[in-house]
């Protein structure tokens, strides 16, 4: 016999002695949520004495609320002629349960006298329903009316309070757990942890977790997911292997915080093991979190193969696996291969829109990238500040000055102002002075930086880096200066503009002092960028074995940029002995690289070491190095004219040539003299 043709069965042959049998019947309703059947026992009842039995009718209640039948539920209880402290609880919940947050809470105010039960469930309800501040609200009165507070209140208000990343009143419920019974419940503990992770309080939580008397997966779960969240990533692996050798079997969140945290190190080797303890657990293998999860670790490891294994053979995929794979593919240059998959994407959002236009910019097609942006508008797809970062980056590239005013007229529209310090502000307020900077407009760039209300080391190092690049020597020193005084720490990247700006001003002691300084007194380890900036710096000053010497003391194996700019040195104070020594070494490291070879023929040229010069000349067309060509390029009216070495295409060649030849002419009558390579250059670029 069917479950329904015995509930038919029992309400049928009833003999209404009482009404607990239909309390009982009610009881598994409420287990099985079947309307059907209650429906069929609320039928039976009505025909019976105990239609208006308040008892009864509570669970009616109750029983049309689990089976989603609001208005059933709400009809009963207005119509009851007495009502008690269980009906009103049975209806306020009900409501709450399922988002008719305001219905519930006007009839939780109209109670005659809410009880702990009613509280709870009022709060539950804000808090579940992302309404963290009125669950607080109500939390703060149901303390202040004297009940007692019970783990079901503390977890609703924890709840809330990590919701809003409100740590003060987190902490203050955490202070009246301590008074309570509640503090050692495993719930709780896992209630403050979570909350300690949302307010990246990492300390906290760990001390929370290391205080628990009993420990469950939920507990493992958020300490490893506040590591993954907030850092390091790496101690969200060792959390992992300590859960895995307590005994705990991991469940999809654990395996799907842990794989996002190999995907935060680019821990490839680490992701190919948890991806194993998924294929081990066959009933993981399809979850769709956890899919995604390894889809975006593989791709951001660069393993696009495997990431597309997983991801085809995924059941079910969403936006969120298909962005992960588009943003993989650029990110390993396949540009092509992310825009075919963008392309038959049945959703897309803004967050799939950004790691295309992501993907154009890093590998420099910023044309492309600004297209995919207009495209963007079209859709009426709202840009966030990351689709803002990435267009002015692509304009800073370009150094099209036109095109990032207007970016920036586009970022003003969408609300980007700078002046309420929002985190999103701050980041698209250093993109701005980045494009500012690298199009050369240092005034605009200062103007965004002195409007921010909020900085942070990169808005720092944007202007500092962009003043040293532009020249502004002086300027980029006292900014360094003025960002040590704010209490702002350097990085690498701050110390390089601040001997790039030493180099341009140059300030030789002073840049000694900043390159000691990295070690001693920042803890920065110098890479061969800043090796480059203080052979750059020691070169034009014409220090040139020292600059050698720090060369061959290098921590790191030196490249040939930083050979090159000392061979660059060389040839600008004429120091022939040290730059055959120079070129030698870039020729062992790159021998097709044609820079060395231009660079000491140069020399020879200009101390009229002819023989020399033919040598270098035949010894790049035996090895067959070919010379790459200049290219320049100038903005006129809009227009891009961009001009090569021996260009004859631009459609306006006879008059450049010709007033090329008229300024040449001049500056022989002012006086002006050819050297030996200003000649070689010349004939070469005009036969």
């Amino acid at each position: 016999m069917s479950k329904h043709g015995f509930v038919k069965k029992i309400v049928g042959d009833l003999s209404f002695l009482d009404s607990s049998p239909f309390a009982k019947l009610l009881d598994s309703c409420l287990k099985s949520k079947s309307l059907r059947d209650t429906r069929r026992i609320h039928a039976r009842i009505i025909k019976t004495q105990f239609a208006y039995e308040v008892f009864i009718q509570n669970r009616l209640i109750d029983a049309y609320g689990k089976c989603g039948c609001f208005d059933d539920a709400r009809k009963i209880f207005d119509q009851m002629p007495e009502k008690n402290v269980f009906s009103w609880n049975a209806i306020v919940s009900t409501l709450v349960k399922f988002g008719f947050l305001d219905e519930g809470a006007r009839l939780f105010v109209s109670m005659p006298e809410p009880d702990q039960c009613s509280w709870n469930s009022l709060i539950a309800g804000f808090a579940q329903h992302d309404r963290f501040e009125e669950a607080l609200n109500y939390f703060v009165k149901m303390h202040r009316k004297g009940f007692v507070l019970n783990e079901y209140t503390f977890g609703s208000g924890l709840s809330a309070c990590a919701g809003l990343k409100d740590l003060k009143i987190g902490t203050q419920i955490h202070g009246l757990m301590l008074k309570s019974q509640f503090l050692l419940d495993v719930y709780m503990g896992s209630a403050l942890i979570d909350i300690y992770s949302k307010c990246g309080f990492v300390d906290c939580a760990q001390r929370v977790f290391d205080g628990m008397m009993e420990r469950n997966v939920v507990s493992w779960n958020s300490l490893i997911t506040c590591y993954e969240q907030n850092g390091p990533s790496r101690e969200a692996l060792e959390i992992f292997m300590r859960m895995m050798e307590s005994g705990f079997e991991p469940d999809e969140v654990t395996l799907a915080s842990v794989v996002s945290a190999c995907a935060s190190l680019a821990a490839a080797k680490q992701g190919l093991e948890i991806h194993a303890c998924v294929v081990k657990r066959d009933k993981l293998r399809d979850d769709l979190i956890l899919s995604n999860a390894l889809v975006d670790m593989y791709a951001k490891c660069g393993r696009t193969n495997e990431a597309r294994c997983v991801f085809d053979r995924m059941p079910i995929r969403n936006v969120v696996s298909e962005t992960s794979m588009v943003s993989g593919y650029a990110k390993t240059a396949s540009v092509k291969a992310a825009r075919l998959l963008f392309t038959k994407m049945i959703e897309r959002n803004v967050v799939s829109w950004n790691a295309l236009i992501a993907g154009y910019t890093q590998n420099g097609e910023n044309e492309e990238a600004l297209r995919l942006f207009r495209m963007l508008k079209r859709e009426a797809i709202c840009p966030t500040h990351y689709t803002f970062g990435n267009l002015l980056n692509a304009c800073a590239n370009l150094a099209d000055l036109q095109l990032g005013r207007q970016a920036h007229a586009h970022v003003l529209k969408h609300g980007f102002r700078f002046q309420y310090g929002e985190e999103s502000d701050v980041f698209v307020g250093n993109a701005l002075i980045d494009m500012y900077m690298k199009c050369g407009s240092v005034e605009e760039g200062c103007r965004i930086f002195e409007n921010m209300v909020e900085r942070d080391y990169v808005s720092w190092n944007a202007m500092i880096v962009g003043y040293a690049q532009n020249g502004y020597g002086m300027e980029a020193l006292g900014l360094f200066r003025k960002m040590l005084a704010s209490g702002e720490k350097p990085d690498h990247v701050t110390m390089i503009g601040a001997l790039c700006a030493c180099s341009h001003a140059g300030l030789v002691q002073e840049g000694r002092k900043h390159f000691s300084s990295m070690t001693e007194e920042y803890g920065l380890v110098p890479s061969k960028d800043h090796y480059t900036c203080m052979v750059d710096l020691l070169g034009r000053a014409g220090c040139l074995n020292e600059a050698k010497d720090l060369i061959e003391t290098m921590s790191v194996q030196p490249d040939a940029v930083v050979w090159g700019s000392l061979l660059g040195a060389c040839k600008v104070h004429h120091n022939i002995t040290l730059g055959e020594y120079v070129a030698e070494k870039l020729l062992e490291i790159d021998p097709m690289n044609s820079g060395p070879y231009v660079l000491l023929s140069n020399m020879y040229a200009e101390l009229g070491r002819w023989k020399d010069v033919l040598r270098v000349r035949k010894l790049m067309k035996h090895r067959g190095v070919i010379k790459q060509p200049g290219c320049s390029w100038i903005e006129i009216l809009g227009h891009v004219h961009i001009f090569m070495v021996k260009d004859k295409r631009h459609h306006q060649r006879k008059e450049i040539y010709l007033l090329l030849k008229m300024l040449t002419e001049q500056m022989r009558r002012a006086g002006y003299v050819l050297d030996a390579n200003d000649h070689e250059e010349y004939k070469e670029n005009n036969g």
